[in-house]
């Protein structure tokens, strides 16, 4: 470059409207380096929900009613009138036991009642004719006393006839067996041609449960336990829920059921540190069955204000847990928490946030602390609703 220009560039430089220029130039760069340079983050505005508290329990699924069908009587089964696994209603016939041997026995004790009946007539008509005898002392008293005896006895065989008639018929009602409770039955244990007996041996013909309401049979751990039987009578109120297996959802159309709390047992087994509890919950479509494995959550009879965020805001230092706050210059801050409950992909805060804090949930991986951002509210108002039913 030649002198001549190198001076009048240097007489540029110096000139006092280009160095005001520059000067503000420089001034407002980092300010507005700093505004291009802000990475967007997400942000969620804490307000207080209103929770339950959940606690969830592993069960099985037991029979509100369950019978074991055994004959009654002795013979041969003559008849299966059902099919296995077919609802079956109160009263419904299922098995036939050869009848021939109990009519048999109704025919002779209704003839025994017939014979006791037609002695007593005649033991009532001989104390008459005692009675007129006596009044005209043509008998004895002892021979009045022998009518009256004779026609006691003949009223007592009545009645033993009458028990005979009635054992008789009962056995006859027994050869056909009913269903005692409606439900579904199992398979049929023994089929026509097997010889049955009656008695404490009794052979077990089939089965039958009831199929429109389940029990789910579970442990609660003792610190549940206190905090449930606190709620004293409001534990009719506590929503109780049932999720099953995989391929159950078309029972009741997403795979829970709602239902409410039975019963606990009366004491605590002191080797496992838990109370046997029981839920009872509709089974209108038949398709939970005894044995089934089932999720139980028991929530809280009342509700509590607690400040809810996902999951995926949440960091980890050594033990302790953190979110980023953004303040009111959008510089973020390190907030420690303490947690509480975890509600599919929400965790609930119990320290550590106020009312109108500003959550950094997305984004995360472009902020440090006391770094400046551009923060994006967004609303989990739905998803919230969605997850913490």
């Amino acid at each position: 470059m030649s002198p001549r220009y190198s001076l009048m560039g240097r007489a540029a430089i110096a000139h006092p409207v280009f160095l005001t220029v520059f000067s503000l130039l420089t001034s407002f760069a980092p300010k507005l380096y700093a505004q291009q340079s802000a990475p967007k983050v997400e942000v969620l505005e804490m307000k207080a929900n209103e929770l339950r508290q959940w606690s969830d329990f592993s069960g099985r699924i037991t029979a509100v009613e369950r019978v074991d069908v055994r004959p009654l009587v002795s013979g041969r089964i003559e008849q299966v009138m059902f099919s296995d696994g077919e609802l079956v209603e109160k009263g419904q016939l299922l098995f036939v036991i050869d009848p021939r041997p109990f009519e048999a026995a109704v025919k002779q004790a209704e003839a025994s009642l017939a014979t006791a009946k037609a002695r007593a007539r005649l033991t009532g008509q001989d104390l008459q004719r005692s009675q007129e005898l006596l009044g005209n002392k043509l008998i004895s008293q002892s021979r009045y006393d022998e009518s009256l005896t004779a026609d006691d006895v003949a009223k007592a065989a009545i009645l033993q006839a009458e028990s005979q008639l009635l054992n008789a018929k009962l056995d006859l009602e027994y050869a056909h067996v009913v269903a005692p409770i409606a439900g579904r039955v199992g398979r049929a244990e023994l089929t026509a041609g097997n010889i049955v007996g009656a008695g404490a041996n009794a052979p077990l013909l089939t089965t039958i449960v009831d199929h429109k309401r389940v029990y789910a049979d579970f442990r609660v751990d003792e610190q549940t336990y206190l905090h449930l039987a606190a709620s004293g009578s409001e534990s009719n109120t506590m929503p109780v829920t049932l999720s099953f297996g995989e391929g159950a959802e078309a029972a009741s159309g997403d795979g829970t059921l709602k239902g409410k709390l039975y019963a606990f047992d009366n004491q605590l087994d002191s080797n496992s540190g838990t109370i046997r509890a029981r839920a009872i919950f509709p089974n209108e479509s038949g398709r939970l069955v005894p044995g089934m494995f089932a999720n139980v959550r028991i929530g809280s009879a009342s509700k509590r204000a607690e400040y809810v965020i996902p999951e995926r805001a949440i960091g980890t230092n050594q033990d302790r847990k953190f979110v980023y706050v953004v303040d009111a210059n959008n510089t973020v801050q390190y907030r420690e928490v303490k947690l509480g409950d975890q509600i599919r992909g929400q965790r609930v805060v119990r320290e550590g946030l106020n009312s109108g804090d500003r959550v950094v949930v997305g984004g995360l991986s472009r902020v440090r602390p006391q770094s400046t951002v551009d923060p994006v509210p967004v609303d989990n108002a739905a998803e919230l609703a969605a997850n913490l039913q």
